[in-house]
């Protein structure tokens, strides 16, 4: 345990090249991911954005060994440490029958972590994410935003090499959304976690990313990625308020206004 800090900092490198996966469909085969070339950096935070349906949470599935590629390969190096993923959902996936400290930590317990072990690695893990006075609480005892806490805890806990998250605030309120988009910021800055990150907002995604990758409609390619050049730490309403942010939010709009319209022409032919 003594070169934790260490390891956390390194994060972990992945590289996908030709990736695609094509799924059967009724009238033949679908192709989802289309060619997917893609190097992230370790502790790098990667934001994904594209019009719904092109593939983001399919290609996220694939990294994080949900789901397998029909055509290509990745690799995920943590520099001689074991990889171990963990992902969030839009969903909590909190079990409702487990306290929120029980919830922390039940990856832990699955591996065989020691008591001893388990239970310091759950209190700071709870501290981390503001829920140390909620441990016995149950999930229907907490909010949406308290109960996706949890769930990022629960992935911290387990000492990812990758922390893949699938749209994590997309159905929580404004306020709840903007607090959590902090919180994540600062997790990561202390952790130095690589992140993969599905987003349908560009706001969210120069607000948390180090690059944001703008995907194609169906059958999902990499349009564009673009470099977020914003030093940390992030305040999220200092940063959208200010000009340069603003231009780059246009610039990724019009990268990605095509293909939501694609999309949506896509959808009302279907």
């Amino acid at each position: 345990m003594n070169d934790a800090p260490q390891r956390l900092r390194q994060g972990a490198r992945i590289e996908i090249a030709k990736l695609g996966r094509v799924f059967d469909g009724p009238r033949g085969p679908v192709p989802a991911l289309l060619d997917i070339d893609l190097s992230i950096r370790p502790g790098e935070f990667l934001c994904i954005v594209g019009p719904s349906g092109c593939g983001k949470s399919t290609l996220l599935r694939i990294l994080a060994g949900l789901d397998q590629p029909t055509s290509g390969a990745f690799t995920i190096d943590a520099a001689g440490w074991p990889v171990q993923n963990a992902m969030v959902f839009q969903e909590s996936g909190l079990f409702p029958w487990m306290s929120v400290e029980e919830n922390i930590g039940f990856g832990l317990m699955t591996r065989g972590v020691p008591r001893a072990e388990r239970r310091d690695r759950v209190q700071a893990a709870m501290k981390l994410v503001g829920l140390t006075r909620f441990h016995r609480h149950y999930p229907r005892q907490l909010s949406g935003g308290m109960r996706q806490r949890g769930a990022i805890a629960r992935a911290f806990v387990t000492d990812p090499a990758v922390l893949f998250m699938d749209e994590p605030f997309a159905a929580l309120d404004a306020q709840n959304r903007t607090l959590l988009q902090e919180e994540l910021v600062r997790l990561w800055e202390q952790t130095g976690k690589t992140v993969v990150y599905i987003t349908h907002s560009i706001e969210e995604a120069l607000f948390l990313g180090d690059r944001a990758v703008i995907m194609t409609a169906q059958p999902g390619q990499i349009k564009e990625t673009i470099d977020v050049p914003f030093p940390h730490p992030r305040k999220l309403m200092e940063l959208t308020t200010s000009a340069e942010f603003g231009e780059l939010k246009r610039r990724i709009w019009r990268v990605l206004e095509d293909e939501v319209m694609r999309a949506r022409a896509g959808e009302e032919g279907a």
